[in-house]
């Protein structure tokens, strides 16, 4: 199947499908000729410009006073990529490099950056053809463009860098030969068109929220497992109250519990105690704001991945290029900080589901094991949870609130919106960590509840959880029973 990039809004949803679904994509016929309306223009307008114009005709930052003759325009392209290709740190993984592709490609594509159509058609070629450039997660402040990042992004274009092709990584330049792909000469603008941009950013805020959208869903299932296995009571979820506090979440999670947990013989008997600790009894509260802040960071990012945000921006129609800001990566820092914050408290109340089954109440062994003692059965996976549970709150603290001036002060203020998206990606897989732990132990309690049932539907993810993970009789070695339960939370689509 092949994606036709135009100006048709992109939802996350069909991004998701793209990249599942391993689509190529191509430019329709209205954006390449909006590429090549633009080219036109700037291509004219640089033979009368009467004034320096930021980037094109002049060089970048704090250099912007300093004028460049005509004939070192191309050079001067070049060398902003290659001079800015300084990335340090651990690479990015390839599935968000090869979002990176995509949204440069789209940002593009609407005919108000100045690129050569070979450029853009180039980066559709890499994303076709899975060739994705290395790149390092440091060296981007999140302002000026995501810089740095999208300097190596781009260094395959002009025939240097490094790219993983075929589960190796080479020399781009061995594998442009063998393609028989010719470097680009970079016109005026170029360079600056590829690294001024948010990609980096929101190709990480992309990947993160749509596991995030997946773990919201996956906590609801494994609390209400919890739930039942801890002999949770229901009446917390039930419409009435939340009805007095209608917080869109809330109400969602009060009905998709009540839904889960349908037909469970567990939840309608009878029970001892009148009410449960918080980490069961706020679910709604808890998992419902979290669901709520996902609406709201997708809003935001679905703004961002259709939109340009190189600079200057060129206007043919209007017969104007403006130097603006569209390259500051703010609108997209504080949601991801805020969207990290709420996937630290999936699991930051999913360890305290974990704590309270581990600890021999309501009728279950102390650490989820028939000889406690002899056997110290799930009590490590829960310092397991809230080690990585701590992590996560120093990985909380806002990048966004932070600003260090750079190029002599002319950026004088930046979003450190990197910095944003790396830890929440980070986050994001923490949290992933941690629900699996949780899975864990609330099927190993709901094993010691038989021969009473869940409802079906949750009943149907114990089938299949206990294909890939055992109950666990005595104390053996756990991690690949973690690993295999993150596996699968990956792989399983009860959702």
């Amino acid at each position: 199947m092949t994606h036709i990039i135009s100006k048709e809004r992109l939802s996350i949803e069909k991004l998701k499908e793209i990249i599942d679904k391993k689509e190529k994509i191509q430019l329709s016929k209205e954006s390449e000729e909006a590429i090549i309306k633009c080219r036109a223009y700037l291509d004219s307008k640089m033979e009368d410009l009467d004034r320096p114009v930021y980037g094109i005709t002049t060089g970048f930052g704090s250099l912007y006073n300093i004028s460049i003759p005509p004939e070192d325009l191309s050079t001067l392209q070049h060398n902003l990529v290659v001079s800015h290709a300084c990335g340090t740190g651990e690479t990015i993984r390839p599935e968000i490099v090869k979002l990176m592709l995509f949204l440069k490609v789209q940002s593009l594509s609407y005919g108000h950056s100045g690129t050569q159509l070979a450029t853009v058609q180039r980066l559709i070629d890499m994303f076709n053809e899975d060739v994705l450039p290395v790149v390092y997660q440091q060296g981007s402040l999140g302002a000026s463009g995501d810089l740095a990042p999208l300097a190596h992004l781009s260094l395959p274009l002009i025939g240097l860098g490094k790219v993983l092709y075929k589960g190796e990584i080479r020399e781009s330049a061995q594998v442009w030969k063998e393609k028989g792909w010719e470097p680009i000469r970079l016109q005026s603008k170029e360079g600056l068109a590829l690294l001024n941009g948010t990609q980096f950013m929101s190709a990480h805020a992309v990947w993160s929220l749509l596991k995030g959208i997946r773990l919201s869903k996956w906590a609801d299932i494994i609390g209400a497992l919890s739930l039942d296995a801890y002999d949770g009571r229901i009446e917390p979820f039930l419409p009435l109250t939340h009805e007095l506090r209608p917080h869109t979440g809330q109400i969602m999670t009060g009905k998709r519990f009540m839904e889960l947990l349908e037909g469970s013989q567990l939840s309608i008997q009878p029970k001892e105690h009148v009410q449960d600790p918080y980490s069961f009894r706020c679910i709604p509260q808890v998992h419902g704001a979290v669901k709520d802040t996902i609406v709201y960071v997708k809003s935001v990012v679905e703004n961002e991945i259709n939109s340009a945000t190189d600079n200057p921006n060129i206007f043919p129609d209007e017969d104007m290029i403006i130097s603006a800001g569209n390259f500051h990566g703010e609108p997209i820092a504080i949601p991801m900080d805020t969207l990290g914050i709420a996937l630290a408290e999936l699991a930051n109340i999913s360890e305290r589901r974990i704590f309270r089954l581990i600890s021999g109440l309501r009728g279950l062994p102390k650490f989820l094991v028939a000889k406690p003692g002899l056997n110290s059965g799930f009590m490590i996976p829960q310092y397991t949870a809230a080690s990585i549970v701590s992590q996560n709150k120093g990985l909380c603290w806002p990048a966004s609130c932070d600003s260090i001036p750079s190029s002599q002060g002319q950026e004088d203020h930046v979003s450190m919106g990197a910095n944003a998206a790396t830890k929440l990606v980070r986050i994001a897989d923490n949290t992933e960590t941690v629900l699996a732990i949780e899975l864990m132990n609330a099927a190993q309690a709901l094993d010691f509840r038989r021969p009473q049932k869940s409802s079906p539907k949750l009943e149907q993810v114990m089938e299949e959880y206990r294909k890939v993970v055992p109950f666990i009789n005595e104390d053996t070695y756990m991690r690949p029973h973690i690993m295999a339960s993150v596996d699968f939370l990956r792989e399983k689509t009860y959702l």
